[in-house]
């Protein structure tokens, strides 16, 4: 049984670490960012070390204390905060945010996991390489809890998750004992990956502090386009042109729903798309060539096939890097949009490619079969990853429709598995998808999942309730 983290504990543990290394916990370190729960800690810790960080977790286990791992945030899915059960210590990474090195001849650079994302583009950037992970939110999100949500952002197409970004990762294990992970090779084939367990456990199975990330050259130039299509099908058979005259170079296939372009409007936002009139449907094609290729000239080629297999009637290529940035600050205000209009259920889903245009046509008749709503469906198309938006319909409220989410989620959920895709596609499960894996996940993968939690935190004081439900016994 997990004991709370009293005053006369923090006391005890500020004694074992250096002095400012553990405060009161202040309200911003209690929130997520929707507001939608709040936490709880009896003391805020703050090592610079791994030695510390693992200082830190040993007196948790002696005590038997839950420990909340906090990196940026930025999480949306409630796994930095514990509104339940005895006061945690919240572990915060921030002051570990050294870039330890870069190594250019062999495109890899060594971060410590409170390094925020934008810093470490911008040494990988200074050495003249590319760390290609980007997300609305790198301004302020760490490394540590990149990689323990796995996350995506918009340039998967080309580079992949977090996971494929990580060569190796260091971390202190829940009984306090340090994983010295962070090694710089390809290829290390001497037993089970721990790098691969940690990445996407959300802070379960231990405590990232370091990780050596795999660069990337910096294409040589840069372009975009925003193109009208007639709908998700077409703006998928855009994307195979798009792959094929471009040869790889796509970076970025994002598809946008006229709807988040009323939405733009209707909060008083000011990106435009550059049409005459609003398009049903877009897609901004992002581009990054080589030297040898003029990236105007390849998207010229792709809208002109396009057009010729009638999958695109108009478009808009970037005539330079400051056009280029406003056609991307279209598609990244459309969250601060979705956030003032105010949504009844989000939903971050990936599906099948192919699967991508029936799931919104059929998941939008099954909401239109429950009330009246509006839908904001855009996101990632080049890897399936669909931002699927329920709104009130213009001048509703929010809480008019509480009464419906419940079957809302259900209609989404099920049609998402129904089509094998996932529920989380790059936000994790956290505290608030719990309930959903449970229901949607495999029994097979849950069951092991469960093992491995119980060997290697058996007093259960990592992160507590989040991915997997807390005091669920094995068999459960």
């Amino acid at each position: 049984m997990l004991t709370p983290m009293t005053p006369a504990r923090a006391t005890e543990l500020s004694n074992l670490l250096p002095a400012g290394a553990v405060r009161a916990p202040t309200a911003g370190d209690l929130e997520e960012p929707r507001g939608k729960w709040h936490g709880q800690a009896g003391c805020v810790a703050l090592p610079g070390s791994v030695a510390q960080v693992a200082e830190v977790v040993r007196f948790a286990a002696r005590h038997r204390i839950a420990v909340v791992p906090w990196s940026g945030g930025t999480g949306l899915v409630g796994g930095q905060v514990m509104p339940d059960g005895p006061a945690p210590i919240l572990l915060s990474l921030q002051k570990m945010n050294r870039v330890r090195a870069v190594y250019p001849e062999e495109n890899v650079l060594v971060a410590e996991a409170g390094s925020i994302l934008a810093d470490v583009q911008a040494a990988a950037a200074n050495a003249g390489l590319l760390f290609p992970l980007s997300l609305a939110s790198e301004g302020s999100c760490r490394i540590g809890g990149n990689l323990s949500a796995n996350a995506g952002g918009v340039n998967v197409l080309r580079y992949g998750n977090a996971r494929e970004l990580c060569l190796g990762v260091e971390a202190v294990l829940p009984d306090g004992s340090v994983y010295h992970g962070a090694r710089r090779l390809r290829k290390d084939n001497t037993g089970y990956d721990l790098r691969h367990l940690l990445i996407g456990a959300e802070g379960t199975l231990g405590v990232i502090t370091a990780a050596s990330l795999r660069l990337s050259p910096r294409p040589a130039h840069q372009g975009a386009a925003l193109m009208v299509v007639s709908g998700p099908a077409a703006a998928l058979s855009l994307l195979a042109v798009a792959q094929d005259i471009s040869g790889g170079t796509v970076s970025a296939f994002e598809l946008i729903n006229g709807m988040g372009l009323r939405f733009l409007a209707e909060a008083g936002l000011p990106p435009r798309a550059p049409f005459a009139e609003p398009p049903e449907w877009m897609v901004l094609v992002d581009l990054g060539t080589s030297a040898a290729q003029n990236p105007a000239t390849v998207l010229e080629q792709i809208f002109a096939a396009g057009a010729e297999k009638n999958l695109v009637s108009d478009g808009v290529i970037a005539s330079n890097l400051a056009q280029r940035a406003a056609f991307w600050a279209i598609r990244e205000t459309i969250p601060e949009a979705n956030k003032r209009i105010g949504a009844v259920m989000s939903n971050d889903i990936s599906l099948p490619l192919s699967c991508v245009p029936a799931f919104v046509e059929q998941a939008g008749r099954a909401i239109a079969r429950i009330g009246d709503f509006r839908i904001n469906a855009f996101g990632h198309l080049g890897d399936g990853n669909l931002h699927f938006n329920i709104f009130p319909p213009q001048g509703g409220q929010v809480a008019d429709h509480a009464n419906q989410v419940p079957a809302l989620r259900e209609v989404v959920n099920d049609l998402v598995a129904e089509m094998n895709g996932s529920f989380s596609a790059e936000h994790g499960v956290g505290r608030f998808k719990v309930a959903d894996l449970e229901r949607y996940g495999d029994p097979a993968k849950l069951a092991a999942m469960r093992a491995i939690k119980a060997a290697l935190d058996p007093l259960g004081i990592m992160n507590p309730g989040a991915v997997l439900r807390a005091g669920i016994a094995l068999d459960g």
